[in-house]
């Protein structure tokens, strides 16, 4: 049996205007407005909330987008550019789990997802993790998690996996089968047998 986690009593002083905000908001999303506070508190596990500015653990700015928006400027970036900026986000949330002695707990990294607001964890009962195809385009989303579960002690994602370049090219795509290893298990969502938990 886990052992419970010992919790403390916090006492704070708010004004009225606030104090207006949660109770409509608890009202809202049909929960109290303790649950609904401790839900903000425990934002402070993922960022450094500031009056002027809401930073990563590791102090970097963030800006806050509609998550339709961030798909389309993706989806308008050439193949090659999404591969280099889903590389560079996987490596902020390996950053994250690093600071927190956690790169090797990939369900730790899906939590920074989706506190993050990229996608909801879900993890099927065959311990895919299924990845909303929402989120992002296909090359991105790839190129995230090949580094986001290899960390780079794989190589990187090879840059000719795309379509232009597999298209006439059979051995290619057959080692782009083989590496990045596609699986259908639900057609809303992407997912890889590399990127399979072990539980």
């Amino acid at each position: 049996m886990a052992k419970k986690k010992p919790q403390f009593v916090l006492t704070i002083r708010i004004d009225e205007d606030l104090d207006s905000k949660f109770n409509k908001q608890a009202i809202k999303t049909n929960t109290t407005k303790a649950n609904l506070i401790r839900e903000y508190l425990e934002m402070a596990k993922y960022f450094n909330i500031k009056k002027s500015s809401f930073q990563s653990l590791n102090n970097n700015d963030l800006i806050l987008i509609k998550q339709n928006f961030f798909k389309n400027i993706i989806e308008e970036i050439n193949p090659i550019k999404q591969i280099d900026l889903g590389t560079d986000l996987a490596d902020l949330i390996n950053d994250l789990a690093r600071i927190e002695e956690r790169s090797d707990d990939i369900e730790y990294k899906l939590d920074l997802c989706e506190r993050y607001g990229l996608f909801p964890k879900f993890v099927d009962k065959g311990n895919y993790i299924l990845i909303d195809i929402k989120f992002a385009p296909k090359k991105f989303v790839e190129a995230f998690f090949w580094q986001l579960i290899t960390e780079g002690k794989m190589g990187d994602f090879d840059k000719t996996f795309i379509d232009s370049e597999m298209k006439d090219n059979k051995k290619l795509k057959t080692r782009y089968e083989e590496t990045i290893q596609p699986v259908k298990r639900d057609s809303s969502y992407y997912s890889f047998e590399f990127a399979k938990l072990i539980r």
